[in-house]
């Protein structure tokens, strides 16, 4: 917990503490949001303010955003952190922002990466919000519908901050370099395309952006006249590896991997490998990549190609005994096989379908035609009775029904005509036609 001046800043903060917008003519960027006429900046300016979630990727203004908020709604601004914040600390700054409503000062509490909090305190700041006593404001990284306790994110509302673009950046990029807070007393040689390869690099995130300017400002040359030189080889010392947006536990995985499926499934093998690529240059543990394509094998090929699924498993095993960065090949292998594979989901329609019945009748016996009956008792029982074994009948067919009574006639499996599955649809086909007619023939 930290209370604290708004806008202090120490002589050796960042470059990016120290270019930090002080109010909404500064901010850059969510025009959507605080825009003219928008939500959040009408609220701001009809000092209207409730407890909200700041929702986006990192270096977009979440934190930033927020103390402007306290600074021009005049608010006593606090923040938290889950690290070092627990129960006892919260408590007494809710008692502490109780005591300045009283005094008729309002309390923003600011809580970064509020998904990091567990569910205790979480809960240990629903009552104060429920009584106004505070104005909560939380920012985070993940979906909230997945991170945030339900009784809490119902008492926020939503804001969704959108990366910056690359001329959102730059403006930052062109203040740092003429602002006092950060060159501007100093004379500073960079060109507009360099400040744009940065603008680039910085992949929607300014604090990656200042935070880089600053190391390659630092790192630059000075010549007789004092005037900082910025060459491009310090730039391409200073951005060896262009930083990849992912986070193996947060959204932008599942995103990434829903991308690779999706792919797949339009038979899209370029964007298969881009997505795949996306996630191992970032670090993401091949095996998990190569299970994902397993499933992909059979809820998306099935039987209209059965060697896919030998394609993955193969994979799967090669991922084990190379990993990476070897294993990278056997992955794009597997990734552009699965897209170029004739498509079937009837396997996993079959399933859903089916499961939905069992679901809904979990309790119903099975037919005692189709029952062991390794005891005397069972037999008597009928167990078994009329069994027949398919192996005995010159067409290796019965017309046994094996299904529950109250299911009957019932369908899930229903093969489409891609691939190798023509084949399968065709004997099923012809066996359902030989029990209808040998059923006719046999009334």
């Amino acid at each position: 917990m930290e209370q604290q001046s708004l806008f202090e800043v120490p002589t050796n903060e960042p470059l990016a503490s120290r270019m930090r917008p002080r109010d909404l003519s500064e901010f850059v960027g969510q025009s959507h949001l605080i825009g003219e006429n928008k939500i959040l900046r009408k609220m701001i300016e009809s000092d209207n303010i409730s407890s909200m979630i700041f929702w986006g990727p990192p270096g977009v203004g979440k934190t930033t955003l927020a103390r402007i908020i306290a600074h021009e709604t005049k608010s006593e601004f606090i923040t938290f952190s889950a690290v070092t914040s627990g129960i006892k600390e919260i408590k007494k700054v809710m008692e502490d922002a109780e005591n300045n409503k009283k005094l008729g000062v309002r309390t923003i509490v600011f809580v970064d990466e509020i998904h990091r909090f567990n569910k205790a305190q979480q809960d240990a700041f629903l009552p104060f919000v429920e009584k106004g006593s505070i104005v909560l404001i939380g920012a985070t990284t993940e979906n909230p519908s997945f991170e945030i306790n339900n009784a809490l994110l119902s008492r926020c509302r939503v804001f969704v901050l959108k990366e910056l673009s690359s001329d959102d950046i730059l403006v930052l990029l062109k203040r740092a370099i003429t602002d006092k807070r950060g060159f501007g007393n100093q004379k500073v040689d960079i060109s507009l395309d360099d400040l744009k390869v940065i603008a680039q690099f910085a992949n929607g995130d300014a604090r990656s952006a200042l935070t880089t300017l600053d190391m390659i400002i630092t790192n630059a040359e000075e010549t007789e006249d004092g005037t900082i030189k910025v060459s491009k080889e310090v730039i391409e010392d200073c951005i060896t590896k262009k930083t990849l947006l992912y986070d193996k536990n947060g959204e932008e995985h599942y995103n990434i991997i829903s991308a690779l499926h999706k792919s797949m499934r339009n038979s899209d093998p370029d964007a298969a490998v881009y997505w795949l690529a996306r996630m191992l240059e970032a670090g993401e543990d091949p095996i998990y990549i190569a299970r994902r394509i397993t499933r992909f094998a059979s809820e998306d090929i099935g039987l209209a190609d059965t060697n896919a699924l030998n394609v993955a498993i193969n994979v799967y095993q090669a991922c084990h005994f190379i990993g990476m960065p070897e294993c990278n090949v056997h992955l794009a292998e597997a990734v552009i096989y699965m897209s170029l594979a004739p498509k079937s989901n009837a396997c996993d329609v079959a399933y859903q379908l089916a499961s939905s019945d069992a679901k809904k009748m979990l309790a119903e016996p099975v037919p005692l035609v189709i029952r062991n009956a390794p005891t005397k008792l069972m037999k008597e029982l009928n167990y078994g009775k009329g069994y027949q074994y398919a192996h005995d009948s010159k067409d290796k067919l019965t017309t046994m029904d094996c299904l529950p009574p109250s299911l009957l006639g019932k369908t899930y499996y229903k093969p489409g005509v891609q691939g190798n599955e023509v084949r399968f649809k065709e004997r099923l086909e012809k066996i359902k036609e030989w029990k209808r007619v040998y059923k006719q023939q046999n009334q």
